[in-house]
């Protein structure tokens, strides 16, 4: 079954747009300090962008001297955009669905994807794409909506009797998919638990470099008070594996 286009809805796209990374591309990523410093050097590099989007990380990576880049993903209306705001001819964009995409044998090294593979439902097919894709010694950087974010019935903060402020985490392990409201209804998202996602990498024969949960620093949160709440749980799982050479 091939996933959800919801980024082709034209009331869906007028709200993501609004959104800072998408005002400011990477720079408007609260993570993209911490995933950048998972990334391997870019020079020589063929680079394939898995849910590129509007193609910011796309640009970034030929930017900083990949050889080749490949963007993926399955919305047509962020793929004009995303043609539209790249002049290198090194960089070559693909419509195509995660589920259903088949990667060339080792002709990457390096995969990347950001908050895209929450959207994949058949992980464990992708990743043998992904893995068949790279050379020895390729790496993969991802992030995904952290599974503490997804997993609950209802997503809010609560206030418990005592008056603090919690995340009311249910249903964590009972995975598959989540229904949310997030500009338009409808929107369909795969919940996974951490073990899942790490697991999935191994059992695809990588080997996994390194693991972070991503939520605003405390420095962050004394110049923006109102991000306190976003203390009490992650917004992003973020991962980094490598290809054994």
């Amino acid at each position: 079954m091939s996933a959800q286009n919801i980024y082709d809805d034209p009331t869906f796209l007028a709200g993501y747009v609004t959104l800072d990374r998408q005002v400011d591309g990477l720079d408007g990523a609260a993570e993209w300090p911490l995933l950048r410093s998972m990334l391997p050097d870019m020079a020589g590099r063929r680079v394939v962008d898995l849910g590129c989007g509007f193609g910011w990380f796309s640009r970034w990576a030929d930017e900083h001297g990949a050889v080749s880049v490949l963007g993926i993903d399955l919305s047509t209306k962020m793929l004009e955009r995303a043609r539209s705001d790249t002049t290198s001819a090194t960089i070559d964009y693909q419509c195509a669905d995660l589920d259903l995409v088949e990667l060339d044998p080792d002709t990457a090294e390096l995969v990347f994807s950001s908050l895209t593979l929450h959207d994949v439902r058949d992980l464990h097919r992708l990743w043998s794409q992904v893995a068949g894709s790279l050379t020895p010694g390729g790496s993969v950087v991802f992030s995904v909506e952290h599974p503490i974010y997804s997993a609950p019935t209802t997503q809010r903060f609560e206030t418990s009797e005592a008056g603090d402020r919690v995340w009311p985490l249910d249903n964590y392990l009972v995975e598959g998919q989540r229904v949310r409201t997030w500009f338009v209804d409808g929107v369909v998202k795969e919940h996974r638990t951490v073990a899942t996602y790490v697991n999935t990498v191994l059992e695809a024969g990588l080997v996994l470099d390194r693991i972070e949960e991503f939520g605003p620093p405390a420095e962050d949160v004394d110049a923006r008070p109102e991000l306190a709440d976003d203390r009490h749980r992650p917004w992003f799982l973020l991962v980094g594996a490598t290809k054994p050479a």
